[in-house]
């Protein structure tokens, strides 16, 4: 829920509670207004009657009176010092919803017989009342309703315009072309701190990804050399015919760890790449193309293990992708298919316009959802030349550029499909 809605929503309960409120202390004060006048009126009656009373039965006659709002008569009952006043309701003319009455209630003493004096008001006037309130209010509640829906729409459309143009800024800016964003200045003091701390914030990631795009490159070049120079080394040592059977396979383990370093080095690197957005997507390429290249490439990796291979490129799954992130792309997951796979075993691939698929057959049981595309995820039947970086760098190229990877695994094969979002 956006912020302006639950402050307007805060501010319409408030008022509903305030305008209820003050109804309620309003009517009550209608009500006994009503009834006081009510009151001094029927008193007024009733002192008249007994007055009426005084005089005219002088001579010791008795007097009757029964009307719908007037009863007189005599009663065997001691007279009371003051009247009973309260609320009734006449149901003789509408049963179902009796008529309101004010009725004033008293025995009085005339001479020497006590009358019992009933009289009553109509109370149709506060009945009204309290129907015509009602209305207003739900009327004003619904008037405040729509104001409030309409003012929140004006202030959502003007007001917060600024705050809109920074987050649509924010979400579409990219890592590579940040210095360039600005937040502008607005004449609201909240969205100007706001603006002012992004633009501090935008510069201190751009220094960052330039310290971390110059350590990349430097260490790609640093790093790289002397793991090259080590390795001829190596190399030349592991020519030399003088040395012994023990020391040539320490030499040999040393070569193959270090040649596993090289490759995780190559892989981080790549993975900081990616992430810190150094590839831009370029011309599409074609990974269909880019597969045939390098099921050549694997070609004998391939026939060593025995392994058949069935393709269906029915179509060509272009990409607009950088031609390095797409070798990569398949050069991984080719290379997992072969790497992961039996002596005997299948690989099939399925290209079209819409998703790009491989599989292969394997013994390992189905990959958990958790560690599927996690890094230095690796399998004994990988080898020692697994660094496990393989799968996570597809996971990050695929995020990067807008593409969706699933994995499954049904009868004996693992299958990867890559499809554009």
């Amino acid at each position: 829920m956006r912020l302006l809605t639950k402050t307007t929503l805060y501010f319409f309960s408030a008022m509903v509670i305030v305008l209820v409120l003050t109804g309620f202390y309003l009517f009550q004060q209608f009500s006994r207004q009503i009834n006081e006048r009510s009151d001094r009126e029927l008193m007024a009656e009733e002192q008249g009657w007994i007055d009426y009373l005084e005089t005219g039965l002088e001579n010791g006659n008795t007097f009757i009176l029964r009307t719908r709002e007037v009863a007189i008569y005599p009663v065997n009952a001691s007279p009371n010092e003051f009247p009973v006043i309260e609320d009734i309701a006449d149901n003789s003319l509408k049963p179902k919803s009796g008529l309101p009455y004010r009725q004033l209630s008293q025995v009085v003493g005339i001479g020497d017989v006590s009358y019992q004096v009933i009289l009553k008001k109509s109370q149709e006037q506060k009945a009204v009342l309290v129907t015509n309130f009602t209305r207003v209010m739900m009327l004003v509640l619904a008037g405040l309703f729509i104001v409030t829906i309409i003012f929140n729409w004006i202030i959502s459309r003007n007001l917060w315009a600024p705050f809109r143009r920074s987050l649509q800024k924010i979400r579409t800016t990219e890592l590579n072309k940040i210095q360039t964003v600005h937040f502008e200045k607005t004449n609201t003091k909240e969205f100007n701190e706001l603006n002012s701390s992004l633009n501090d914030m935008r510069d201190k990631i751009y220094h960052d990804y330039i310290n971390m795009k110059e350590f990349t490159e430097n260490a790609a070049h640093e790093m790289q050399t002397p793991i090259a120079v080590v390795q001829g080394k190596l190399e030349l040592l592991l020519q030399d015919q003088n040395l012994k059977e023990g020391q040539l396979q320490s030499l040999a383990e040393a070569s193959e760890v270090l040649n596993r370093l090289g490759k995780l080095n190559q892989g981080l690197l790549l993975l900081a790449k990616i992430e810190n957005n150094q590839y831009e997507s370029a011309e599409p390429v074609s990974l269909t193309a880019i597969t045939r290249k390098y099921l050549q490439l694997f070609d004998e990796l391939i026939k060593d293990k025995g392994i058949t291979v069935e393709t269906d490129f029915g179509d060509e799954f272009n990409l607009r992708l950088h031609p390095v992130l797409a070798d990569s792309l398949v050069s991984n997951l080719l290379g997992n298919a072969i790497k992961y796979n039996y002596p005997g075993g299948v690989i099939k691939i399925i290209a079209s316009k819409a998703s790009y698929q491989i599989s292969n057959s394997s013994r390992l049981e189905p990959i958990a959802a958790g560690k599927i595309f996690k890094r230095f995820n690796t399998s004994k039947d990988g080898g020692e030349s697994s660094n496990g970086l393989g799968l996570a760098i597809v996971k990050k190229i695929a995020d990067a550029n807008g593409l969706q990877l699933n994995y499954h695994a049904q009868n004996g094969m693992h299958y990867f499909e890559l499809r554009v979002m």
